[in-house]
């Protein structure tokens, strides 16, 4: 996936969750921020960011802020960019040969990332955007979600029904060693994982190659539960 009109800038504030003060050609901006999470390891007075001119020239906030630098890693932090690169990946052939791919599906009390079929069996994905990173080592939630434990016990029961069912672990950036649950910031989201690896589901993690107009999937990473 790649985005158009970016420009640089460095991080001031983040009064809220949803915006960010940004000093981009010597003026201060206010930036929508895409991503709801703390990410308070990220967004530190001083740091570079990526930001993207929005289209509408009318909008309350002319830009949106899409990646960060942290040291020598370059992070995306848009919450909506790991459904579309796994879209682009999916369609690709990264999971091999899939037949019926299509976003948004309902199934249950639950609405998934992805449906469509493999080898003659219906599959649904749940898709988790990961950038939450130390020292190489990468968790998810990086805050409480009630929505992501629901998820993963429903796709367990999709299993049982005869589902071929996945949690896919995008890790918005490149470099780094292996993928664990964070269960300090949410031990019933870690829980639901282990069930739902126990129970069949695939869990995989895989990085991305990200520039600061761009993002794809590269490499798998290793989960440890």
């Amino acid at each position: 996936m790649r985005y158009s009109d970016m420009l640089p800038g460095i991080f001031l504030s983040r009064p809220n969750r949803f915006i960010a003060h940004v000093q981009m050609d010597g003026r201060e901006e206010i930036c929508h921020v895409k991503n709801t999470g703390r990410c308070r390891e990220l967004l530190i007075p001083g740091v570079t960011v990526w930001c993207q001119r929005a289209a509408n020239p009318n909008r309350k906030t002319k830009f949106d802020l899409i990646a960060v630098q942290k040291g020598d890693r370059l992070i995306n932090m848009d919450s909506q960019a790991p459904n579309t690169a796994a879209g682009e990946w999916l369609r690709s052939g990264g999971l091999g040969r899939l037949e019926s791919i299509r976003p948004e599906t309902v199934h249950g009390d639950s609405r998934y990332d992805f449906s469509f079929t493999k080898d003659g069996r219906p599959c649904l994905m749940e898709i988790k955007g990961c950038t939450l990173e130390s020292d190489g080592i990468c968790a998810f939630p990086d805050a409480p979600t009630e929505r992501g434990a629901k998820h993963l016990r429903g796709l367990i029961r999709a299993v049982w029904e005869g589902f071929d069912c996945y949690v896919l672990i995008v890790i918005q950036m490149t470099d780094v060693k292996y993928f664990h649950p964070n269960d300090a910031t949410d031990p019933e989201f870690g829980k639901a994982l282990r069930e739902a690896a126990q129970a069949g589901v695939h869990v995989i993690a895989m990085d991305c190659d990200v520039t600061p107009d761009s993002m794809a999937i590269g490499k798998p990473v290793a989960v440890m539960l």
